[in-house]
Protein backbone atom coordinates (compact mmCIF):
# COMPACT_ATOMS: atom_id res chain seq x y z
CA UNK A 1 0.00 0.00 0.00
CA UNK A 2 1.71 2.86 -1.30
CA UNK A 3 0.51 6.74 -0.08
CA UNK A 4 -0.97 8.23 -2.61
CA UNK A 5 -0.17 11.45 -3.82
CA UNK A 6 -3.32 13.98 -2.27
CA UNK A 7 -4.75 17.47 -3.13
CA UNK A 8 -2.44 20.12 -0.81
CA UNK A 9 -3.01 23.91 -2.60
CA UNK A 10 -1.24 26.54 0.09
CA UNK A 11 0.08 24.78 2.90
CA UNK A 12 2.10 28.28 4.44
CA UNK A 13 0.20 30.14 6.86
CA UNK A 14 -0.62 33.96 5.97
CA UNK A 15 1.21 34.30 9.09
CA UNK A 16 4.60 32.48 8.32
CA UNK A 17 4.11 34.33 4.95
CA UNK A 18 3.93 37.79 6.37
CA UNK A 19 6.69 37.02 8.67
CA UNK A 20 9.12 35.97 5.20
CA UNK A 21 7.58 39.43 3.51
CA UNK A 22 9.20 41.36 6.26
CA UNK A 23 12.44 39.62 6.50
CA UNK A 24 12.70 39.36 2.76
CA UNK A 25 12.26 43.02 2.71
CA UNK A 26 15.05 44.01 5.46
CA UNK A 27 17.45 41.61 4.14
CA UNK A 28 16.80 43.35 0.37
CA UNK A 29 17.36 46.72 2.15
CA UNK A 30 20.25 46.11 3.72
CA UNK A 31 22.23 44.51 0.47
CA UNK A 32 20.83 47.29 -1.55
CA UNK A 33 22.56 49.74 0.92
CA UNK A 34 26.28 47.94 1.04
CA UNK A 35 26.44 46.89 -2.78
CA UNK A 36 23.67 49.34 -4.55
CA UNK A 37 23.92 52.64 -2.41
CA UNK A 38 20.11 52.85 -2.13
CA UNK A 39 17.11 52.12 0.70
CA UNK A 40 14.94 50.22 -1.69
CA UNK A 41 13.00 46.78 0.58
CA UNK A 42 12.24 46.15 -3.63
CA UNK A 43 14.53 46.20 -5.77
CA UNK A 44 17.28 43.72 -7.01
CA UNK A 45 15.72 40.80 -5.19
CA UNK A 46 13.22 37.84 -6.09
CA UNK A 47 12.07 34.50 -4.37
CA UNK A 48 13.64 31.22 -5.86
CA UNK A 49 13.91 28.00 -4.93
CA UNK A 50 10.94 26.38 -3.87
CA UNK A 51 9.42 29.45 -2.39
CA UNK A 52 9.40 31.03 -5.51
CA UNK A 53 8.82 27.86 -8.02
CA UNK A 54 5.50 27.57 -5.53
CA UNK A 55 6.77 24.12 -4.30
CA UNK A 56 7.25 24.75 -0.79
CA UNK A 57 6.11 23.65 2.23
CA UNK A 58 5.78 25.00 5.72
CA UNK A 59 9.18 24.03 6.72
CA UNK A 60 11.24 25.08 3.44
CA UNK A 61 14.35 27.00 3.24
CA UNK A 62 13.18 30.35 1.65
CA UNK A 63 15.66 31.33 -1.14
CA UNK A 64 16.39 34.67 -2.36
CA UNK A 65 18.35 35.67 -5.25
CA UNK A 66 19.90 39.00 -4.82
CA UNK A 67 21.16 40.72 -7.78
CA UNK A 68 24.88 42.63 -7.43
CA UNK A 69 26.22 45.43 -9.89
CA UNK A 70 28.52 44.36 -12.30
CA UNK A 71 31.26 46.59 -11.12
CA UNK A 72 31.67 44.23 -7.63
CA UNK A 73 31.08 40.56 -10.19
CA UNK A 74 34.60 42.11 -11.31
CA UNK A 75 36.00 43.00 -8.39
CA UNK A 76 35.80 39.55 -6.59
CA UNK A 77 36.97 37.87 -9.75
CA UNK A 78 39.64 39.61 -9.74
CA UNK A 79 40.99 38.95 -6.28
CA UNK A 80 43.51 36.35 -5.55
CA UNK A 81 42.46 32.88 -3.61
CA UNK A 82 38.89 32.35 -3.56
CA UNK A 83 37.65 36.01 -4.26
CA UNK A 84 33.64 34.07 -4.44
CA UNK A 85 34.21 33.15 -0.17
CA UNK A 86 35.09 37.10 0.28
CA UNK A 87 31.78 37.82 -1.73
CA UNK A 88 29.99 35.73 0.49
CA UNK A 89 31.68 37.39 3.69
CA UNK A 90 30.64 40.89 2.20
CA UNK A 91 27.23 39.92 1.46
CA UNK A 92 26.93 38.85 4.94
CA UNK A 93 28.32 41.40 6.68
CA UNK A 94 25.96 43.76 5.03
CA UNK A 95 22.93 41.14 6.86
CA UNK A 96 24.34 41.54 10.09
CA UNK A 97 23.97 45.46 10.00
CA UNK A 98 19.96 44.70 9.87
CA UNK A 99 20.22 40.52 11.84
CA UNK A 100 23.03 41.56 14.24
CA UNK A 101 21.87 38.78 17.21
CA UNK A 102 20.78 35.93 14.28
CA UNK A 103 22.66 33.36 13.24
CA UNK A 104 24.52 34.25 9.58
CA UNK A 105 26.72 32.41 7.81
CA UNK A 106 28.72 31.96 4.56
CA UNK A 107 28.27 28.05 3.38
CA UNK A 108 28.72 26.95 0.03
CA UNK A 109 27.07 29.47 -2.80
CA UNK A 110 24.99 31.12 -0.31
CA UNK A 111 24.67 32.93 3.26
CA UNK A 112 22.29 31.52 5.50
CA UNK A 113 20.31 33.01 7.88
CA UNK A 114 18.47 31.10 11.01
CA UNK A 115 16.09 32.37 12.68
CA UNK A 116 14.84 31.54 16.12
CA UNK A 117 11.64 30.66 15.16
CA UNK A 118 12.91 28.11 12.89
CA UNK A 119 12.72 30.43 9.38
CA UNK A 120 15.96 29.54 7.30
CA UNK A 121 16.57 31.88 4.79
CA UNK A 122 19.42 31.78 1.72
CA UNK A 123 21.25 34.22 0.40
CA UNK A 124 21.98 33.96 -3.32
CA UNK A 125 24.13 36.92 -4.15
CA UNK A 126 24.17 36.98 -7.95
CA UNK A 127 25.07 38.86 -11.43
CA UNK A 128 23.38 39.41 -14.66
CA UNK A 129 25.29 37.48 -17.32
CA UNK A 130 25.21 39.67 -19.93
CA UNK A 131 26.49 38.66 -23.37
CA UNK A 132 28.89 40.29 -25.94
CA UNK A 133 25.90 42.06 -28.02
CA UNK A 134 25.05 44.09 -24.68
CA UNK A 135 20.91 41.72 -24.12
CA UNK A 136 20.38 39.60 -20.87
CA UNK A 137 19.23 36.29 -21.68
CA UNK A 138 17.83 35.85 -18.10
CA UNK A 139 20.97 33.91 -16.94
CA UNK A 140 22.14 35.05 -13.68
CA UNK A 141 25.91 34.23 -12.41
CA UNK A 142 26.48 33.20 -8.64
CA UNK A 143 29.34 32.42 -6.59
CA UNK A 144 30.64 28.92 -5.53
CA UNK A 145 33.40 28.47 -3.16
CA UNK A 146 34.23 25.02 -3.36
CA UNK A 147 37.45 23.94 -4.76
CA UNK A 148 39.33 27.23 -4.47
CA UNK A 149 36.39 29.09 -6.48
CA UNK A 150 34.46 29.17 -8.89
CA UNK A 151 30.91 30.63 -10.71
CA UNK A 152 28.24 29.13 -12.23
CA UNK A 153 24.82 30.13 -13.59
CA UNK A 154 20.97 29.76 -13.29
CA UNK A 155 18.13 30.94 -15.10
CA UNK A 156 15.64 31.01 -12.02
CA UNK A 157 12.64 33.11 -14.07
CA UNK A 158 12.68 30.36 -17.09
CA UNK A 159 12.19 27.63 -14.25
CA UNK A 160 9.75 29.65 -12.69
CA UNK A 161 7.48 30.14 -15.80
CA UNK A 162 7.75 26.35 -16.62
CA UNK A 163 6.68 24.97 -13.60
CA UNK A 164 3.77 27.80 -13.48
CA UNK A 165 2.68 26.75 -17.09
CA UNK A 166 2.97 22.71 -15.79
CA UNK A 167 1.27 23.10 -12.90
CA UNK A 168 -1.51 25.29 -14.81
CA UNK A 169 -2.26 22.82 -17.09
CA UNK A 170 -1.78 19.72 -14.93
CA UNK A 171 -4.50 21.50 -13.02
CA UNK A 172 -2.32 21.72 -9.73
CA UNK A 173 -1.12 18.15 -9.94
CA UNK A 174 2.62 19.10 -10.05
CA UNK A 175 2.87 21.33 -7.23
CA UNK A 176 0.83 18.89 -5.29
CA UNK A 177 2.97 16.25 -5.68
CA UNK A 178 6.66 18.07 -5.33
CA UNK A 179 5.25 18.83 -2.08
CA UNK A 180 4.17 15.47 -1.41
CA UNK A 181 7.02 14.00 -1.92
CA UNK A 182 8.53 17.12 0.56
CA UNK A 183 6.51 15.77 3.26
CA UNK A 184 7.56 12.04 2.15
CA UNK A 185 11.36 13.05 2.89
CA UNK A 186 10.64 15.00 6.06
CA UNK A 187 8.33 12.42 7.58
CA UNK A 188 10.13 9.44 7.06
CA UNK A 189 13.76 9.74 5.33
CA UNK A 190 14.94 13.00 7.12
CA UNK A 191 18.97 11.59 7.66
CA UNK A 192 19.18 11.31 3.45
CA UNK A 193 19.82 14.61 1.57
CA UNK A 194 16.86 15.14 -1.51
CA UNK A 195 17.08 18.58 -2.89
CA UNK A 196 14.14 20.38 -3.96
CA UNK A 197 15.55 21.58 -7.24
CA UNK A 198 15.85 17.09 -7.95
CA UNK A 199 12.15 16.97 -6.89
CA UNK A 200 10.74 19.49 -8.75
CA UNK A 201 12.59 18.47 -11.77
CA UNK A 202 12.15 14.80 -11.34
CA UNK A 203 7.85 15.36 -11.00
CA UNK A 204 8.39 17.98 -13.57
CA UNK A 205 9.78 15.44 -16.04
CA UNK A 206 7.59 12.44 -14.47
CA UNK A 207 4.28 13.68 -14.63
CA UNK A 208 4.12 13.62 -18.13
CA UNK A 209 -0.04 14.31 -19.25
CA UNK A 210 -1.42 13.11 -16.05
CA UNK A 211 -3.43 16.18 -14.31
CA UNK A 212 -6.14 16.37 -11.64
CA UNK A 213 -9.43 15.41 -12.59
CA UNK A 214 -11.80 18.66 -12.42
CA UNK A 215 -15.08 18.21 -10.68
CA UNK A 216 -17.40 18.33 -14.33
CA UNK A 217 -14.94 15.58 -15.54
CA UNK A 218 -14.58 11.53 -15.26
CA UNK A 219 -11.27 9.80 -15.11
CA UNK A 220 -10.24 6.68 -16.35
CA UNK A 221 -7.39 6.12 -14.12
CA UNK A 222 -7.36 3.32 -11.25
CA UNK A 223 -6.37 4.38 -7.77
CA UNK A 224 -2.30 4.29 -7.52
CA UNK A 225 -1.59 4.29 -11.32
CA UNK A 226 -0.08 7.91 -11.19
CA UNK A 227 2.02 6.80 -8.28
CA UNK A 228 3.09 3.27 -10.35
CA UNK A 229 3.38 6.04 -13.55
CA UNK A 230 5.89 8.61 -11.03
CA UNK A 231 7.65 4.90 -10.49
CA UNK A 232 7.86 3.35 -13.67
CA UNK A 233 9.88 7.03 -15.34
CA UNK A 234 12.31 6.49 -12.64
CA UNK A 235 13.16 3.46 -13.62
CA UNK A 236 13.21 4.53 -17.49
CA UNK A 237 15.62 7.28 -16.11
CA UNK A 238 18.05 4.87 -14.39
CA UNK A 239 20.94 3.92 -13.73
CA UNK A 240 22.17 7.32 -15.13
CA UNK A 241 18.90 9.73 -13.47
CA UNK A 242 19.70 12.40 -16.09
CA UNK A 243 17.55 15.47 -15.02
CA UNK A 244 17.57 19.19 -16.31
CA UNK A 245 15.86 22.27 -14.69
CA UNK A 246 13.05 22.91 -16.02
CA UNK A 247 12.43 25.79 -18.08
CA UNK A 248 16.46 26.41 -18.02
CA UNK A 249 17.45 22.91 -19.35
CA UNK A 250 20.42 23.17 -17.11
CA UNK A 251 21.89 19.24 -16.24
CA UNK A 252 21.51 18.89 -12.45
CA UNK A 253 24.09 16.57 -10.49
CA UNK A 254 21.79 14.18 -8.55
CA UNK A 255 24.22 11.90 -7.37
CA UNK A 256 23.40 13.07 -3.51
CA UNK A 257 19.81 13.15 -4.06
CA UNK A 258 19.02 9.79 -6.19
CA UNK A 259 19.47 7.18 -2.58
CA UNK A 260 16.45 9.56 -1.15
CA UNK A 261 14.36 9.97 -4.19
CA UNK A 262 14.50 6.43 -4.79
CA UNK A 263 13.28 5.88 -1.59
CA UNK A 264 10.59 8.22 -2.02
CA UNK A 265 9.08 6.97 -4.61
CA UNK A 266 8.87 3.68 -3.74
CA UNK A 267 7.16 4.45 -0.78
CA UNK A 268 4.66 6.53 -2.60
CA UNK A 269 4.25 4.04 -5.08
CA UNK A 270 3.62 1.44 -2.61
CA UNK A 271 6.88 -0.79 -3.34
CA UNK A 272 8.45 -0.60 -0.44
Amino acid sequence: MGIPVKQRGEVISNEIRSRIAIRYKTVTRSINKAFWDMESDTLHSLYVGSYGRGTAIDDSDIDILMELPEVEYNRFDAVWGNGQSRLLQAVRSAILESYPRSDVRADGQVVKIAFSDGIKFEILPAFKRISYDGAWDGQYTYPDTNMGGNWLSTNPKAEQKAMQDKNKSSNGLLNDTCKHFRSIRNDYFGSYHLSGIVIDSFVYAAIQGWRWTLDSQTSSAAEGDYERALRAYLEKISPWYHLESPGSDQALNTSKSIDCLIKVVDLIAGQK
